[in-house]
């Protein structure tokens, strides 16, 4: 089993970027030029690396490989863009590992892109990319080919070594539940629990009751003998059941207008472990968007354009408007799944003016999140 963190230490450690690996700042999926680049890298990787494993770190400083991290992004979907662009597409897994020297809310992003044979390329254009392109790696360095090229063969032995040196070890094991539970997360109530006396998942949250049904808020969900965040929310409340097989994670969004209790199943999340050391996620959308009087939501869609208007001109608002302004992003979800198509662009457009606004932007970030994840698995409009 491999300690994601200490893969990504080995990455950083004993090469620079090259034909096998990539570090990145942070991904830009909201835009098309940002899912260009991504794709782009994603298909040379591929091409270069036919019978060993390739990564993308994500949360790194390019120039001295600082770490840095990036938020939490739990998007297991993004294998379906990759589908969606790429004929023979690898499979790809992305991952969030937590660093000490991180905040709680922010992780390293590892993306594994699986060992295949195939040439990968587009078989959709998107943004300045051609229907048909192919890219490879040469050094760090991502390229297009015109013509049939040759497979690298040369990783592989370099590859297999750097995953042997980050396999885990109980230390790390009894390391990661300590500072878990010890330090981390002392503010709340923490537990673990083992399951087939090899994996070790850790929770935390702070338990809440609504309409009385019981939840947890500010979650934070660990698979230690990874080292990789299963779970992680600022703001949702989630469910948690357990047996001996299984861990499962149901997760709710608060959608009400002006009413934080309405909550809705938004998706389930299980964890099956088995004898032989292997473990699988499946994943449910349960999400079922609520639906309002279409004339009413066109009054606060209005309400809301004219508000953005207002801090857009550095104008001051009243109290019932920043009261309005901090259920913005809620708002334009729910005018978003009631048919206002340009709702989720005027949204990702208001992220300057709302980035000064901590608690604001932390609900549109959230917002964002639930929308990229019912986009891949419902197939809603994409504007960006």
């Amino acid at each position: 089993m491999i300690n994601k963190r200490l893969l990504i230490k080995n990455l950083l450690a004993h090469h620079d970027e090259n034909s096998f690996y990539d570090k990145k700042r942070q991904l830009n999926l909201h835009s098309r030029e940002g899912k260009a680049k991504f794709l782009k890298h994603i298909c040379a990787l591929s091409n270069s690396n036919p019978s060993n494993n390739s990564y993308i770190v994500v949360g790194v400083e390019d120039q001295d490989n600082e770490i840095v991290g990036d938020d939490f992004f739990d998007d297991s979907r993004i294998q379906n863009l990759v589908n969606a662009f790429l004929e023979n597409p690898p499979k790809i897994q992305y991952e969030n590992v937590p660093f000490p020297n991180l905040p709680k809310d922010k992780v390293v992003g590892l993306i594994t892109i699986k060992a295949k044979s195939k040439t990968s390329f587009f078989k959709k254009g998107i943004h300045t990319i051609q229907v048909n392109s192919v890219f490879i790696r040469i050094g760090s360095n991502t390229v297009p080919v015109l013509n049939k090229f040759e497979k690298n063969y040369q990783n592989t032995e370099t590859v297999i070594g750097i995953e042997n040196n980050s396999r885990n070890s109980i230390g790390y094991t009894l390391d990661g539940v300590i500072d878990f539970m010890n330090f981390r997360h002392k503010d709340m109530a923490s537990n673990y629990k083992v399951f087939k006396e090899l994996f070790v998942i850790c929770w935390a949250g702070v338990p809440k009751k609504v309409r009385d049904k019981s939840f947890y808020s500010r979650v934070d969900i660990e698979l230690i003998n990874e080292q990789i965040k299963l779970f992680y929310s600022a703001q949702d409340e989630v469910t948690i059941t357990f047996d001996d097989d299984t861990f499962t994670i149901i997760e709710y969004v608060s959608l009400g207008l002006n009413d934080k209790t309405s909550y809705y199943p938004l998706e389930q999340q299980t964890i099956h472990f088995y004898e032989n050391g292997y473990y699988k996620i499946d994943r449910d959308m349960l999400f079922q968007p609520p639906q309002f009087n279409k004339k009413m939501l066109f009054h606060i869609y209005n309400s809301n354009m004219a508000l953005l208007e207002k801090l857009q001109k550095g104008s001051s608002l009243s109290a019932r408007e920043q009261k309005d302004l901090e259920n913005l992003p809620s708002t334009f979800m729910i005018c978003y799944l009631n048919g206002f198509d340009e709702a989720k662009q005027k949204l990702i457009d208001a992220k300057v003016l709302l980035k000064p606004f901590p608690a604001i932007y932390l609900s549109f970030k959230e917002a964002l999140r639930v929308l990229r994840k019912m986009k891949y698995d419902r197939q809603l409009p994409e504007h960006s």
